[in-house]
């Protein structure tokens, strides 16, 4: 099992970035938020897990144990996958969910995409008891204006990876703000979008 890795980030894309450590590149998929945080040429430290299928091997990328343990922890849920889980993250910080399920809060579940309420209702019932301690959070919340944005398409392909269609995904794009914001950082401006569809749910 591959529990962390600490090296140079290669490369960063929508959905994954490439971490080389000691002259081996590892593709680690990872959330926009923790792909924000990380740049080309700087060393980066991240908490991982591997999914192991017979068809692949994937190894997904936390900035956090916290993040990590959450998403490992949805996938004893029936009919919780990788994917699922990852998407879950995208949209909310472990806290928020961990409080989500503790309270039985089917209104913030369903915000991630793929989780309807049968969904919510079924995270509940079989996490409830595992979620441990949580405190009181609320949900992170952004301004959005139109602008049309010449990185459209990776934002799109990103949303879609994790789970929402291409009419929803180019709903959130045309909301974007991307004052202030390098229109090459996608990991950044995929982050608000996903912000952008949990808050519209």
């Amino acid at each position: 099992m591959i529990a962390a890795l600490t090296g140079t980030v290669t490369s960063v894309g929508a959905d994954n970035a490439v971490v080389t450590v000691a002259g081996i590149g590892y593709l680690v998929k990872a959330t926009p938020a923790t792909l924000a945080n990380l740049k080309v040429g700087a060393e980066a430290s991240l908490h991982t897990t591997l999914i192991v299928r017979e068809e692949s091997l994937t190894l997904y990328g936390f900035g956090s144990t916290a993040e990590r343990d959450l998403f490992e922890l949805l996938q004893t849920a029936s009919g919780v996958g990788p994917r699922l889980a990852q998407a879950a993250l995208a949209v909310h910080s472990p806290d928020v969910v961990r409080h989500a399920v503790a309270t039985g809060d089917r209104t913030t579940l369903t915000r991630i995409p793929g989780v309807g309420k049968k969904g919510a209702e079924r995270l509940i019932l079989e996490l409830k008891d595992k979620v441990g301690p949580v405190t009181s959070t609320t949900r992170d919340d952004s301004d959005a204006t139109s602008r049309p944005p010449a990185w459209r398409e990776q934002v799109s392909q990103g949303l879609q990876a994790l789970g929402w269609s291409a009419k929803d995904a180019a709903s959130a794009i045309t909301k974007i703000d991307t004052e202030g914001v390098d229109e090459a950082d996608v990991p950044s401006l995929l982050k608000q979008a996903i912000r952008l569809l949990g808050r519209s749910k």
